[in-house]
């Protein structure tokens, strides 16, 4: 096991930390559910599956996700929405963005006025292209809202690796709450005020992460793979900031730091899914054997089609595309940055003439 604490199933008679809430049983919702607990609050782990609830509460394990990692702390899991936010001061949602409208919309009335509501989950929303702090504020535009985005890979959090974050909010004192909540030793937490920016980037780069990882499977070189990351960025930024993001975000840990974690980490889900076509593995059969939510798949035809529609040129996405559903091959994407007009390295420096 990767931590030495005992879990407890007691609880005691009174609250001995702040009262949390985290929404959804897998890893980034254990993640997350540990660090609050270890930071001595009282956790109310809401999952839609009782086994799941019955291990933790009993085991202080959820092995189907995080087979080596113990839960201590006063962790009390839950199938009962209700019990989960009642009085919970911060809720954490790491629901996958499929269902993300759904659970909330489902449950609405069971959030309290005022709440700090902050979304965890990397992923849009197929209709009207939301993301997810779009969806909260839709569907419970009476709390507060923020969204946690970060080069931050659940497995390493829970094993205590150092590790930063971002929480992005509009109010300050939503920003300062989920820092005093989450900090500690290990988990260092930023702020900023882009939650829009901080949230797709969040989105965007796990589509990279595919790319990088059929990069790697067919061993294009460290040069190549310096060059899809970079060029992910710029093309993410470009992306982004036409939808009214600021770009000095993609400057930070939830832009070029997450990008680049995901893009050379095995321990990303989305790099694995890349990873496994590049050696020649059917799509379908990558993500079944993969067990959890890849993001990056869902995220892709999204924003392929986003931004035709908007007319702004992403030659990875589409290429990546191409790979997945038509015939292309990592080479012909390879090909195509290569062949392609020499733009800018970094658009928004330049002059606008010089950067289209």
């Amino acid at each position: 096991m990767s931590d030495s604490k005992t879990a407890t199933s007691a609880h005691p008679s009174a609250p001995t930390g702040r009262q949390v809430a985290v929404l959804g049983g897998g890893s980034f919702g254990t993640a997350m559910t540990k660090v609050l607990a270890e930071n001595g609050h009282t956790v109310r782990f809401w999952m839609r599956n009782e086994t799941q609830v019955e291990e933790v509460r009993t085991q202080g394990t959820n092995t189907r996700y995080m087979p080596d990692v113990v839960l201590a702390g006063d962790i009390r899991p839950t199938t009962d929405f209700r019990e989960a936010v009642h009085g919970a001061e911060a809720i954490f949602l790491a629901i996958p963005s499929k269902a993300f409208r759904d659970v909330i919309r489902e449950h609405a009335a069971e959030f309290e006025d005022g709440q700090v509501v902050v979304s965890l989950t990397k992923g849009i929303e197929k209709d009207g292209f939301r993301l997810m702090s779009e969806i909260l504020q839709e569907e419970i535009p009476r709390t507060r809202i923020g969204v946690l985005s970060g080069p931050n890979l659940a497995q390493e959090i829970a094993e205590r690796d150092l590790t930063a974050t971002v929480i992005a909010a509009k109010e300050p004192e939503v920003r300062n709450r989920v820092q005093q909540l989450l900090g500690c030793d290990y988990f260092r937490v930023y702020a900023n005020v882009d939650v829009y920016g901080v949230e797709l980037a969040g989105a965007l780069k796990n589509i990279y992460a595919i790319v990088a990882g059929m990069a790697s499977a067919l061993s294009l070189g460290e040069n190549a793979r310096a060059m899809l990351i970079t060029r992910s960025l710029a093309e993410m930024s470009r992306f982004a900031v036409s939808l009214g993001a600021n770009p000095m975000t993609f400057m930070g840990l939830a832009g070029v730091g997450d990008l680049i974690v995901t893009c050379t980490s095995s321990k990303s889900r989305n790099f694995r899914i890349g990873y496994a076509v590049g050696k020649g593995q059917e799509l379908e059969d990558a993500v079944a054997e993969l067990g959890q939510v890849a993001e990056g798949i869902r995220t892709l035809q999204l924003v392929k089609d986003k931004a035709e529609d908007m007319g702004v040129p992403m030659p990875l996405v589409g290429g990546l595309h191409k790979i997945l559903y038509s015939d292309a091959s990592i080479h012909d994407v390879i090909n195509g940055l290569m062949t392609a007009v020499q733009n800018s390295d970094v658009e928004f420096i330049l002059p606008r003439t010089l950067s289209s």
